[in-house]
């Protein structure tokens, strides 16, 4: 499934507490936003589906796909448009096995040796990074520099998405170096005005 990763917009409960996650989410689309992740580490399953849920009725009719971090489960019961797992998430077979063809599918990458031993058959598109140190996620690995996301993006047999404390000033030398665009937490959701936040993106 083709899937336009211009911007991709990762939601953080505690930075869309602000306005609302929902509220937070239609405003960042408003702004042009093109893709949406629910992510949540700490929701339970039950929590995070009604969310996903929610997000999917707000989403209806605008063109951009729902994404679920992590968890195959609520992807499935939400009925939203696919799942982003990490090299320690789950096996990728397994899950496009479970989401059928017409659902999105992406896999984070931070090294070459993921990217070589990848299988590119189940998935639809690479999440790369970080690009730089980010606070929202505490254990990423080592950071790449747009040099190295342009190593990685070089050698990608899918088409990508970088990722890792990027701001709206950093768009330009993201699709520079071969992304095809930034995926974001705080630079939008942490912003007082999410639109203003995600239409500067598209300033360059």
């Amino acid at each position: 499934m083709r899937i336009d990763l211009s911007l991709y917009l990762v939601t953080d409960p505690t930075l869309c507490a602000r306005h609302g996650l929902v509220e937070t989410v239609v405003a960042a689309v408003r702004g042009g936003v093109t893709v949406v992740q629910l992510r949540d580490k700490h929701a339970s399953d039950a929590e995070l589906t009604d969310q996903a849920r929610r997000l999917k009725a707000a989403l209806a009719g605008s063109g951009v796909p729902l994404i679920i971090n992590d968890r195959l489960d609520v992807a499935l019961a939400s009925g939203a448009d696919g799942l982003h797992i990490g090299q320690d998430d789950g096996d990728v077979a397994r899950a496009r096995a479970a989401l059928g063809p017409a659902a999105i599918l992406g896999l984070s990458v931070q090294r070459h040796d993921q990217l070589a031993a990848l299988d590119p058959q189940p998935l639809d598109y690479l999440g790369l990074g970080p690009v730089f140190a980010t606070a929202t996620k505490h254990d990423h690995a080592a950071p790449l520099g747009f040099d190295g996301l342009a190593a990685l993006v070089a050698k990608s047999p899918l088409p990508a998405v970088a990722i890792g404390g990027l701001k709206a000033e950093h768009a330009a030398r993201v699709r520079a170096a071969g992304a095809q665009g930034p995926a974001v937490i705080s630079a939008i959701c942490g912003q007082a005005d999410p639109e203003a936040a995600a239409r500067a993106f598209f300033t360059d």
